[in-house]
């Protein structure tokens, strides 16, 4: 087990009521299983699961993406405006 340092922006940020989020979970793992670990950890997140991006070190990258502890993690909201 190891600890994940998980950056939020935007909405999540105001949702869950802080900027970073401290995940403890296998490494190396999944960016899928990534954010299930947070759904399960922050229930406040659960309603953004199905639209949240993953950037890992400053890319966005699939769910399927290998993650590992050294790796800077984002969660990202998609955002609209005009």
């Amino acid at each position: 087990m190891a600890t994940l340092r998980i950056l939020l922006f935007s909405v999540l940020k105001q949702r869950m009521g802080e900027g970073v989020l401290y995940i403890e979970m296998p490494m190396p793992t999944t960016g899928a299983a990534l954010l299930d670990q947070v759904a399960m950890d922050y229930p406040a997140f659960a309603d953004y699961r199905g639209v949240v991006r993953i950037a890992v070190n400053h890319e966005y990258v699939s769910e399927d993406c290998v993650v590992d502890v050294e790796d800077e993690v984002a969660l990202i909201t998609p955002v609209s405006g005009g």
